[in-house]
């Protein structure tokens, strides 16, 4: 019936080819913030644990391994002593910040504040401003 009335089915999975990927990846909870706290700088775990409010430690390593098997970020021993693991982002990685900086830029205009809500750790959307 769409194909009908000109829509072309086939042209739409090709636009959503490219998008459906970067979700996956970046879509995941943690994935974002991870890379937007690297754009800045390379960083060692704690210090991205400490960054990242609310990560566990085996999130923030699942994520960086998830991250560096797609080619974002890149895991680096510092010899020490005392031994050290810093991470950064490849070419690849360092290239989605002005990406990053649009959606952060997008959320500021168009995404309300999320407040928590009394008692509870889900978020009151409809107490924020508009």
């Amino acid at each position: 019936m769409a194909a009908e009335q000109g829509h072309d089915v086939a042209a739409c999975k090709q636009v959503d080819g490219g998008i459906s990927r970067v979700f996956q990846l970046l879509g995941k909870r943690w994935s974002g913030p991870i890379v937007a706290v690297l754009v800045d700088q390379p960083a060692h775990f704690a210090d991205l644990r400490r960054a990242i409010p609310g990560i566990s430690e085996r999130m923030l390593s699942d994520r960086l391994a998830e991250l560096g098997a797609a080619g974002l970020v890149v895991r680096e021993v510092d010899e020490g002593p005392p031994l050290r693991v810093s991470y950064r982002l490849t070419e690849s990685g360092a290239a989605l910040e002005p990406a990053l900086k649009a959606l952060g830029q997008w959320a500021q205009t168009h995404l309300p504040d999320a407040e928590p809500c009394a008692g509870s750790t889900e978020t009151c959307m409809e107490t924020a401003p508009k």
